[in-house]
């Protein structure tokens, strides 16, 4: 019965995210990295899906970016070498950048208190089944790695949408997402949509079938167009 279950909340996931985004992205990364493959395979995922990305380096100017749908900054950057003017862009926002997610106002300042990595680990435990970004896959553990690999999370503020945390780690959140307008930390309010997602800096060709279908509906949430 489990099985048949998992089965049918896989298929429900694939409708949910089978179309196409359509629509024009910023993948921020460092292109002179190490890890800049896994920041490709991203931008050809997310071309095939129907969009338009564009791959920058992390020394571009938030204030001179071209008009976009979507910024994506990828934890390949070096966070102290961002420029200012990620945290009031008027933009959705994704990242999994732990490193950066204070700097956003999406977490406070405590490393491995507020934000962090966890070295090993492939499970989530998804909290909140019912909301569009759990891509319908059923409440409880979910196998989001083909293999243990390291996994970032951050504790939001009360205004975040808590969607999975590290399985058997509560206290770490490592899917979630804060509406338009919703209070941050330091009483920042959201100046678009702003998600956390659990990925490192090679990790997204690691994801199993769970897992991308959390990637899909990570990036159709943060598309949909009465967001903006």
């Amino acid at each position: 019965m489990y099985l048949l279950l998992r089965c049918m909340a896989l298929s429900l996931a694939t409708i949910f995210t089978s179309h196409l985004y359509a629509a024009h992205i910023l993948l921020v990364s460092q292109l002179n990295g190490v890890d800049i493959k896994s920041d490709q395979a991203i931008q050809h995922y997310l071309e095939k899906k129907g969009n338009d990305v564009d791959l920058v380096d992390q020394s571009i100017d938030p204030k001179e970016i071209p008009k976009v749908d979507l910024v994506i900054i990828s934890s390949t950057v070096a966070a102290k070498n961002l420029k200012s003017g990620w945290r009031e862009l008027p933009i959705p926002l994704m990242t999994w950048e732990n490193d950066y997610l204070d700097d956003l106002a999406m977490t406070g300042k405590r490393i491995h208190a507020d934000f962090g990595e966890v070295e090993k680990e492939r499970y989530l435990w998804l909290v909140n089944q019912p909301h569009m970004l759990s891509a319908n896959l059923p409440a409880g553990v979910t196998n989001v790695y083909k293999a243990q690999a390291p996994m970032s999370w951050g504790k939001p503020g009360l205004g975040a949408i808590i969607i999975a945390t590290i399985y058997g780690q509560p206290e770490k959140p490592a899917i979630w997402g804060y509406e338009k307008g919703s209070t941050m930390d330091y009483e920042t309010l959201a100046p678009a949509r702003r998600l956390m997602f659990f990925l490192s800096n090679n990790t997204f060709n690691n994801l199993s079938e769970e897992g991308q279908h959390l990637f899909d509906a990570a990036v159709h949430w943060m598309l949909e167009k009465d967001n903006k």
